[in-house]
């Protein structure tokens, strides 16, 4: 029973080293989104419904039901599979829940990709200097070896994916999406509440999302949007407890 990883953005599948290196397995997948350290296939939109149907054929390809584990974008490309195809899932865990509440409002950095003209120059920032995106991930926890490493992938393609993105997922796509958390609840499923994390909307959101599609709630209080890099060992414990007993 394989434990599949799937990143976000602007990352690469560096950002789950450490959480790799934790879990005692050797039956880790880490998949990256097309666009986010792979190829972006000809005529790829980088819709949020591509993504669905991406992560869905490399389910498929793997020929078993998966423990699926998303963060950032991942963990919205895995909600999207949970609700639509649970039958490549035996569990699924996200800690991006709260993005799917109808009343969940994007980041300031994420209205900035969606708003033209602006997120074409802050992409283009990242690409030319990518030291400033740097500056800021580390000041929310991210470990800078690790944000180094994921900075060598910022490139056009991944600009472009993260405009396409960002622009598809703009209220009300994500509420709309919302609309089928309950079909999550078909596979057992894991919430991940990051307490200081604050792109992923409030708690009360966040735990709302939870509830409607079935899942338990794991808090780890004091870590951030990159939980799995600022405390590897307490994010192992928690996926490797949860992966053994998943319907409990």
């Amino acid at each position: 029973m394989a434990v599949v990883l799937v990143h976000g953005n602007p990352e690469t599948d560096a950002v789950w080293e450490p959480l790799a290196a934790e879990l005692g397995r050797d039956d880790v997948v880490r998949l990256s989104p097309p666009g986010w350290g792979a190829p972006v296939p000809d005529g790829f939109g980088a819709t949020v419904e591509e993504y669905r149907r991406w992560l869905i054929a490399e389910l498929e390809a793997i020929g078993e039901p998966v423990d699926l584990v998303g963060h950032d974008w991942g963990g919205g490309h895995a909600l999207t599979v949970a609700m639509t195809r649970p039958d490549l899932l035996r569990s699924w865990v996200s800690d991006l829940l709260g993005c799917f509440d109808p009343e969940y409002v994007w980041h300031p950095l994420a209205q900035g990709w969606q708003t033209p003209g602006r997120g074409e120059e802050a992409v283009a920032a990242m690409v030319e200097n990518p030291g400033s995106r740097l500056d800021d991930m580390a000041s929310r926890g991210l470990d800078r070896a690790v944000g180094e490493q994921m900075a060598r992938h910022y490139d056009e393609t991944m600009a472009r994916c993260i405009l396409a993105l960002y622009r598809d997922a703009a209220q009300p796509t994500m509420a709309r999406l919302g609309e089928n958390l309950e079909a999550a609840a078909a596979r057992p499923g894991l919430a991940v509440l990051a307490t200081e994390d604050r792109n992923v909307g409030t708690d009360e959101m966040r735990r709302r999302a939870a509830a409607r599609a079935g899942a338990r709630v794991a808090v780890l209080d004091g870590l951030g949007h990159w939980w799995m890099v600022q405390d590897p060992q307490r994010a192992a414990a928690m996926l490797n407890d949860f992966c053994s007993t998943p319907g409990r």
